[in-house]
């Protein structure tokens, strides 16, 4: 994850929203005509960025300020959800949330991500938790995928939590999401992931199986919230599954990381979770990529209680709070991040072939990336070969 290929006084070549060369750029200027170009003396070119994890879409009304008093008195994400705070609070406002606002506060939060250089998102339903809410925000994903720049891949997570019409009733539950959800959503292809939130007084390991293994006969790939808070042998069960990837992992056992590394899941790491939640822990990065060598993403776990857009301040908290290093949070939050979403073939890189999303930062090197925390260092941004970002404004 840090050998990184750099070249110095670059350039790249694109035709078509592709990449067709990269290379020296006195090379590349003998070998190709550019009908437009970019000077970008002085900056660093990186792959567009690459965001794994996020809920994205839910009512502007489903922001929880108010937890965070919660949570600076000592109250635990779960202790709060319990409350019927948490994900039921922004349950109740994506249901009354009508489509098109669902849609207009996604375009909103893509703006917000675009601007601190990330070009490809991982978006998440889960805030409706009845088949015509969730159906209700997979279609809002779809239209913000038409309408914006960022590319969208959708992940169901209707088992999300347990809605409270079918409290004590969670097998229930289970077998909406598995006979009634599952069927819809893949008729309509309005995603690509099944994900389940796999956590002790949410959803067990059993549950989860059922799940996924349900949306595996609709063709969805899995994809687990793992191990958050306590060890619910949710990493195992990814390996079993051959999930794309498991999230979280702050919690996750050697034996059941050992199994994702050699089943060839992705750990998808969120640093923004467990410092917005108040955990006082971080997932183990060092020892996955060290003893077990185990391919690590980053994302940022946008939602109501991570309210997080920039990739860059995530990478910059891998660096700080799991030491993670520059080179290496560069790859995860890139080539590694498209790998846990299925996208490494178009994206995550600069290769020729692939999609030409491309990143120019105002610093001398990728090192002031993890370095520089909090600041947006995003000059310009390129989208399948189009600026959409320029001298820091959108520009599409």
């Amino acid at each position: 994850m840090r050998e990184l290929h750099v070249i110095h006084d670059a350039a790249v070549a694109i035709k078509n929203g592709r990449i067709v060369a990269i290379g020296r750029t006195r090379e590349l200027k003998r070998a190709y005509e550019a009908e437009v170009e970019l000077n970008a003396a002085g900056l660093t070119m990186i792959p567009g960025l690459v965001d794994a994890h996020t809920h994205l879409v839910f009512a502007r009304e489903g922001f929880r300020p108010e937890e965070l008093e919660m949570k600076i008195s000592g109250l635990t994400y779960m202790e709060i959800l319990a409350r019927g705070g948490g994900i039921m609070r922004t349950v109740r406002a994506t249901r009354a949330a009508s489509e098109e606002a669902l849609t207009r506060e996604c375009l909103r939060r893509l703006d917000v991500m675009l601007l601190h250089g990330t070009t490809t998102v991982e978006a998440k339903s889960g805030y409706g938790l009845t088949t015509e809410d969730e159906l209700k925000c997979l279609r809002a994903l779809k239209t913000a995928n038409e309408r914006h720049p960022i590319d969208l891949v959708t992940t169901f997570l209707g088992a999300h939590a347990i809605p409270p019409e079918y409290e004590g009733r969670h097998d229930d539950y289970v077998r909406l999401v598995c006979e009634e959800m599952l069927p819809e959503v893949a008729e309509r292809k309005l995603a690509s992931f099944c994900d389940v939130f796999c956590e002790e007084g949410v959803f067990t390991r059993e549950q989860a199986r059922r799940v996924l293994e349900a949306g595996l006969r609709h063709g969805l790939r899995p994809k687990l919230h793992a191990d958050e808070f306590t060890d619910t042998g949710g990493a195992s069960l990814a390996a079993e599954l051959k999930a794309i990837s498991a999230d979280h992992l702050l919690f996750a056992s050697d034996e059941g990381l050992k199994a994702m590394s050699e089943a060839g899941v992705v750990a998808v790491l969120l640093p923004a979770s467990p410092l917005t939640t108040m955990l006082g822990r971080f997932a183990d990065a060092r020892k996955m990529i060290d003893r077990l060598n185990l391919p690590v993403a980053l994302a940022t776990d946008f939602n109501p209680n991570c309210p997080v857009e920039s990739m860059l301040t995530v990478m910059a908290l891998a660096c700080y709070c799991m030491r993670m290093l520059p080179s290496e949070v560069l790859t995860a939050a890139t080539l590694n991040a498209a790998h846990a979403i299925g996208m490494s073939g178009q994206v995550g890189s600069i290769e020729p072939g692939k999609k030409a999303d491309l990143v120019l930062l105002d610093v001398p090197s990728h090192q002031h990336i993890g370095y520089r925390l909090g600041s947006n260092l995003v000059r310009y941004v390129i989208k399948a070969g189009r600026i959409v970002v320029e001298e820091g404004q959108l520009a599409y």
